[in-house]
């Protein structure tokens, strides 16, 4: 008997929403992430992008445990000495807050260019609303 091993060709996309109200973010993140790969499917193949599409809404009422609003800090470098800008995530949920997200699950996809292509199929909006209803979305329960 031989092994399956997922081709482009046999993997079915599928987009999925996710109302991101009231969750954990890295308990979401982790969840999203799964998806993003394809470890949901029994067809997940750790070299072939198997993952569907994701949108994210309400990404602006996500919530966060501990000190975690005023302690954790993002870092972005400009390429110049002393070009280091430290962003709270209370700074970015109030500018940003799909970045939130974004970064958190781009740190738990892979490294290269199999985990950039993943990352695409992410959505995230901060608000109810999102532009993708021709894609006839399904609604995902996220259980943690």
């Amino acid at each position: 008997m031989k092994s399956f091993m997922a081709s482009p060709s046999t993997i079915e996309k599928k987009w999925y929403v996710v109302d991101a109200t009231e969750h954990t973010l890295g308990r979401l993140s982790s969840e999203i992430a799964k998806v993003l790969r394809g470890k949901n499917k029994p067809i997940y193949t750790p070299f072939i992008d198997t993952g569907d599409n994701v949108i994210i809404v309400n990404a602006d009422k996500i919530k966060v445990t501990g000190n975690k609003l005023e302690q954790k800090t993002y870092f972005n470098h400009s390429g110049h000495v002393g070009g280091v800008r430290e962003t709270k995530l209370s700074e970015m949920m109030a500018k940003k807050p799909a970045d939130v997200i974004t970064l958190a699950v781009k740190g738990m996809l892979p490294k290269g260019p199999l985990g950039r292509s993943m990352l695409k199929k992410l959505h995230v909006y901060a608000g109810p609303e999102h532009p993708h209803a021709a894609q006839k979305p399904e609604a995902l329960e996220i259980k943690y």
